[in-house]
């Protein structure tokens, strides 16, 4: 019979390596804030509850939970006595729950939920607490996994406490547990605070369990799982460890990136096969790319659609509801926002689009602007199919350019354009001969 499952995220530290404003937690990377890749870890795993534990000093952190898990979620440490008071924090709010818990990190953001995964089928078959391990390449600084001739965990040794033959032990502490809920919290009423720094330690629920009759079991995973961000300098790395994998994985699924080591995408980031991605193209957010596109150099994207054999840029932006049809061809210089562009529609260069609907085949010319906002409120903007609108045209919304309808190059269209018609709205050129001539001399003269 499966067990349900729920998980405590700790969140609580100062975080004050960060040198930031920003809870530590909610620093992104890739896109995500750090606490979310977490979180989704531990719902991609099926715990029905998941309670993040945060400092009284960090109340961004509790808004951002709520918005994210809803009301309940959160539970408040004050003051901050340790990582095992931390998790205690936790107790009021899971009251009731009869199941199995895995404590995670907020800012260890790269636990795959595969391992966390483990770890509950490795105590339904063995029972027990569960502790996640790694071998470091460099284990300085990491708390160690004693282990007994049977491969049982006999207890975390912290690297200042530990001896020199703890400190030859390459297999390390990555601070996840795993355990009943009922006996996890009836190990940590047992943990106690006597040392140096006066804080009960989450690691000395190993030893107590052990004395107290209960069997301690080690998971061994990837060093890259206990990836933990206390700095600028670690959450940098952390975004290249990120990227690394994203790029590797996009190349394995059939994408070509010509520049690897130039092109960062987000967490979501979707790329169908065949799409090529030209070097410093950053993509943000909910971007899909459909397969046989190309997405050329210098571009930025976010919250796009990009369909089936479409060209984008090179130096274009995408913003947010921008979803381009097949055969779309974006080109240089071109700024898009929630706007929608029918198959084959073409704005080749040096063009705004904002909060419009470009039919089929529409084309629009060099420095089209649709003006959406008057400074209050937004306004749709529609270009029918296979309009063209000249080069240099204002469209100011609300506006509508039917079927097959032109606009003359240089137009302001306030009014809509109807099917078939040609639009010119500009003043009539007056051409005064010799003035020219006549104004150089003067200019001449008073040189003089």
């Amino acid at each position: 019979m499966n067990r349900a499952r729920a998980a405590i995220v700790l969140a609580a530290g100062q975080g004050t390596r960060m040198k930031s404003d920003l809870p530590k937690v909610l620093h992104p990377v890739g896109g995500r804030a750090m606490l979310d890749w977490t979180i989704a870890a531990a719902r991609a795993v099926g715990a029905e509850r998941v309670v993040v534990v945060a400092g009284a000093h960090a109340p961004a952190v509790g808004a951002h939970v709520e918005k994210v898990l809803g009301p309940g979620s959160i539970a408040i440490q004050d003051p901050p006595l340790g990582t095992a008071h931390a998790v205690r924090a936790a107790e009021a709010a899971l009251a009731g729950f009869d199941g199995d818990i895995v404590i995670l990190y907020g800012d260890a953001p790269f636990v795959p939920p595969e391992r966390i995964e483990a770890m509950f089928a490795l105590r339904a078959v063995k029972g027990g607490l569960i502790a996640l391990g790694f071998e470091a390449r460099d284990p300085a600084g990491y708390g160690r996994f004693i282990v007994s001739g049977d491969g049982a965990l006999e207890r975390i040794v912290e690297h200042k406490d530990a001896t020199d033959s703890e400190r030859a032990v390459r297999l390390c502490n990555s601070g996840v547990l795993c355990a009943d809920a009922r006996v996890l919290f009836q190990l940590l009423s047992m943990v106690k605070n006597e040392n140096a720094k006066g804080e009960y330690y989450l690691t000395d629920v190993v030893g107590i369990a052990r004395s107290s009759g209960f069997a301690t079991h080690v998971l061994v995973g990837d060093e890259a799982d206990a990836m933990g961000v206390n700095s600028r300098a670690e959450l940098a790395a952390a975004e290249g460890a990120f990227q690394a994998r994203a790029r590797t994985a996009a190349m394995g699924a059939g994408v070509t990136l010509t520049d690897p080591g130039s092109v960062y995408f987000a967490y979501d980031t979707q790329i169908a096969n065949d799409v090529t991605i030209e070097p410093h193209v950053y993509f943000g957010p909910d971007v899909s790319i459909a397969k046989g596109a190309r997405i050329k150099a210098f571009c930025h994207i976010e919250g796009a659609e990009i369909g089936e054999g479409a060209s984008v840029g090179p130096f274009a932006r995408l913003r947010p509801g921008t979803k381009l049809g097949a055969r779309v061809k974006i080109g240089n210089f071109v700024e898009i926002k929630n706007s929608t562009f029918g198959e084959k529609a073409q704005s080749s260069h040096l063009t705004y689009v904002g909060d419009s609907d470009i039919g089929a085949r529409a084309n629009l010319g060099c420095g089209t602007i649709t003006c959406n906002y008057d400074g209050f409120d937004k306004y749709r903007t529609t270009i029918g199919e296979d309009a063209f609108i000249g080069s240099d045209t204002a469209l100011v919304a609300p506006v509508k350019v039917g079927d097959r309808a032109y606009t003359g190059s240089g137009s302001v269209i306030t009014k809509d354009v109807p099917d078939d018609a040609l639009a010119v709205a500009r003043g009539r050129q007056h051409v005064i001969e010799g003035w020219a001539k006549a104004f150089r001399e003067k200019k001449r003269k008073a040189k003089e």
